[in-house]
């Protein structure tokens, strides 16, 4: 059987209510806010055809914040040290696991006067907009994105909201593997030839819920320096929404439509300019039950658009800058799911075991939307089509318990991907190494290491011995172990997510 496992151990910080100690003559209004997360990764039978079959690391993140408020008026920034240790060589580890020493913020903001609650910023920000299927400031990911502008959040007394903003998106450096290995310290950096603009208008009091209007627009140059898709593209999009409430149904509808022009690749010599028509779908219906633990239960459906066999036409969505651990499970060295060329179904089962605890499973079916383009995040693809539209099955599964309320929390999950016809069947999808007849197993800590043969192993060793069978079988095996300390709560940073 060819399949994907992820499993995964989060010993994290919660939400913290109260900040880092300052001293006596610090001045009112000074806040000081920091993280640091520790996290282990390893991921067996690689789905991607280009990375390690197996791969191991560790990321570090360390985060502080300083803030003034004076009133109506702020002036604070962030620093972001993400680091990454021990992967190999020809790991998929990026961009999304290191950016030494980034400064993230640093920012100036206005209160605006009024009956509503009007703020302006101006600077290098991070912000989450709407459901941040395509803004969001990352919070699982170990590093997260950022925009040097301007943006306006508004407020009104009845909880309607409007967020306008134009800003050039940091560029996160470094984005070369040898580099990336290294941890070198660059600095980050935002160009007039990369723009992202647009707005969105919130309605409170709609169908039990809110409903959403936004519309994101990017403009991108290519250049010799920075080869890029030249992509060109708008995004309107809707979204009705009902937060999840006990004793209620609860619902999340959102779609976007992509459309502009862009190039296939960002090779050099590709200067054909496509005209984009791309689309994403997510639909969700669930409902919370009021007794005992409080569980959850709940369907969803989700489409990402894939390019087709056109010349003429690029269809492939573009999820802009959006988060996607709370839609399809975990990201870093695992990460097979995202909004592209994707069709999924599934459910999701959540209870509250007591009130420092919460447990989640989740299934998923996936397809191809297009037979011809790589599979969502796999880079798996078969042009010619014949391999199929089915990828598989992920299940998921996650226990999270807060330790020290404000500081700790201990996060253990598992995912495991069985692969389908077309993530084994593909021209260019990796094939599972052929296991020894001895089954080995090895059992290590962070003090010694030993491997056993098959007929030497106890049995309380056949989990072990199962567990190293599937990675030679195909599966991906990924374990995360995070350790946070954190003294203030991170402005914007959404922990379950």
């Amino acid at each position: 059987m060819a399949a994907g496992i992820f499993l995964a151990s989060d010993l994290s910080a919660a939400d913290a209510e109260d900040v880092l100690a300052l001293p006596a003559r610090a001045p009112d209004g000074l806040t000081v806010q920091g993280q640091v997360r520790a996290r282990a990764e390893e991921i067996g039978g690689q789905f991607r055809p280009d990375a390690a079959e197996e791969d191991l690391m560790l990321s570090l993140r360390t985060t502080i914040q300083v803030e003034y408020d004076g009133g109506h008026w702020q002036v604070g920034g962030e620093l972001w040290d993400s680091r990454a240790y021990g992967e190999s060589a020809d790991s998929s580890a990026g961009t999304g696991e290191v950016d030494a020493l980034a400064l993230v913020q640093a920012y100036v903001g206005f209160d605006l006067g009024g009956q509503a609650d009007t703020h302006v910023t101006i600077g290098r920000f991070t912000m989450n907009l709407g459901s941040r299927r395509l803004v969001a400031r990352q919070s699982f990911r170990n590093t997260t994105n950022a925009f040097t502008g301007v943006n306006l959040q508004w407020s009104g007394p009845d909880g309607d909201q409007v967020a306008l903003l134009w800003a050039m998106p940091q560029i996160r450096l470094p984005d070369d593997s040898e580099d990336i290995r290294d941890n070198a310290v660059r600095r980050d950096k935002e160009t007039s030839d990369l723009q992202f603009y647009g707005g969105s208008l919130t309605k409170t009091g709609v169908l039990g819920g809110s409903l959403q209007i936004y519309g994101f627009g990017l403009s991108e140059r290519d250049s010799a320096e920075r080869p890029t898709r030249n992509r060109h593209i708008f995004t309107p999009g809707l979204r009705a929404h009902r937060s999840p409430n006990q004793g209620q149904l609860d619902y999340d509808v959102e779609g976007a439509y992509q459309f502009g022009r862009s190039r296939a690749t960002s090779a050099p010599t590709d200067l054909t300019d496509l005209n984009v028509s791309a689309y994403f779908i997510h639909a969700e219906a669930g409902r919370t039950f009021d007794h005992g633990w409080t569980p959850r239960v709940s369907i969803d459906f989700d489409l990402a658009s894939g390019d087709g066999a056109s010349t003429k036409a690029y269809n492939r969505f573009d999820t802009l800058f959006g988060a996607r651990r709370f839609d399809f499970g975990p990201t870093g060295l695992y990460g097979a799911v995202g909004r592209f060329n994707m069709i999924s179904g599934g459910a999701r089962v959540e209870v509250k075991p007591d009130t420092r605890s919460d447990v989640m499973m989740m299934y998923r079916a996936l397809w191809l939307h297009s037979r011809t383009d790589s599979f969502s995040n796999t880079g798996v693809r078969d042009v010619t089509g014949n391999s199929g539209r089915f990828a598989g099955n992920q299940f998921e599964a996650r226990y999270r318990r807060t330790l020290i309320p404000g500081r700790l929390r201990l996060d253990i999950g598992m995912a495991y991907l069985d692969k389908g016809h077309f993530l084994k069947a593909a021209p260019n999808a990796p094939q599972p190494a052929t296991p020894d007849t001895g089954m080995s197993i090895s059992i290590s800590n962070s003090e010694s290491s030993r491997t056993l043969s098959s007929d030497q192993q106890s049995r309380s060793d056949y989990a072990a011995a199962a567990w190293n069978g599937w990675k030679h079988s195909g599966c991906s095996v990924i374990s995360l172990i995070t350790i946070s300390v954190a003294a203030g709560d991170l402005p914007g940073t959404i922990v379950n997510r």
